[in-house]
């Protein structure tokens, strides 16, 4: 893995505009990740390049731009998070491998291009995402944190992120609450560990991997709560709003598999006003950093006014 890539200026430069810093950003990933991932033409073929169809040529990399952006915002270079936001990057893609699925959401089309299962096949699917999931465990094995934080302080955050009380249980949750009743408690905890889990994780390992103390990674931490909570309301939003053209999935998806989501639960007013509420509450939490936070401002913002 080449952690010694050029370095790319709109995470050295504020004044860069937000969409260039982010189009620049992402492409630093996804050529990182190009690089990582195992060769197309590797035995066994087809399970590598399923692996490649679904982590490569889509996507915003929100979470590995967020532990990157956070690492410098902490003082640190950027590149210190960069195995931290590969490894993001691949769990992330491993969670919607199977969210696609037919035993899940049985969605057939996933940014932009055939869901992964429908390219290589239900059992082949499956089992790239099991294989991204255990590579981003070993990449963060791999990289130690450094001090003050345990060496093994990377792979523990994601994977507790990840397991049964986190970015699973939710998903189990979620299944779950589409033979119930509506119920905001309910839709809170979906949301919080489907989704607004790994994002905090995100933030929390940018944070250790800048060695920030633990009073900081603890703040951004509860930031990355809030950002995914708003996020995870703006997608709720989109499915009821937007196009598929637009969002890279198939719109509307949400109603046909009767999703508790906000919309449903709370409809489209009060869904854009729960947004806002959770994102004034990062935008607050930043505010705390005692440090330079204008990207991450600017980023917080532009996600809630996203069209995609």
């Amino acid at each position: 893995m080449n952690v010694n890539a050029p370095y790319v200026k709109p995470f050295q430069n504020d004044a860069v505009p937000l969409q260039e810093w982010l189009s620049h950003g992402k492409s630093w990933i996804e050529s990182a990740l190009g690089e990582a991932l195992p060769a197309a033409d590797q035995r066994p073929r087809i399970l590598h390049e399923a692996m490649r169809y679904a982590c490569l040529g889509g996507g915003k990399r929100l979470r590995g731009i967020l532990a990157m952006t956070i690492c410098q915002t902490l003082g640190a270079e950027a590149r210190r998070a960069l195995r931290p936001a590969l490894a993001l990057e691949a769990f992330h893609a491993y969670t919607l491998i199977h969210d696609d699925l037919p035993c899940m959401d049985d969605d057939d089309i996933r940014r932009g291009k055939p869901a992964t299962h429908i390219q290589f096949g239900e059992a082949n699917a499956l089992l790239a995402g099991d294989a991204l999931l255990t590579l981003a465990c070993q990449w963060l094995a791999e990289t130690h944190a450094p001090l003050p934080h345990p060496p093994a302080a990377l792979v523990t955050e994601l994977t507790t992120a990840g397991g049964s009380q986190g970015v699973i249980g939710g998903q189990v949750e979620d299944l779950a609450a589409e033979t119930l009743p509506p119920d905001e408690e309910m839709l809170v905890y979906i949301h919080t560990e489907k989704t607004a889990r790994l994002i905090a994780c995100a933030c929390r390992m940018g944070a250790i991997s800048a060695g920030a103390c633990a009073s900081k990674v603890d703040l951004l931490g509860r930031y990355g709560l809030h950002l995914g909570l708003a996020f995870q309301m703006i997608d709720d939003l989109l499915d009821a709003t937007a196009d598929t053209r637009a969002l890279g999935k198939p719109a509307g998806s949400d109603a046909k598999n009767q999703k508790l989501t906000t919309v449903r639960l709370w409809g489209l007013e009060k869904s854009r006003a729960e947004a806002e509420r959770h994102t004034r509450m990062a935008l607050d939490l930043l505010e705390q950093l005692e440090c330079p936070a204008g990207r991450l401002q600017d980023l917080t913002r532009h996600l809630l006014m996203r069209d995609f």
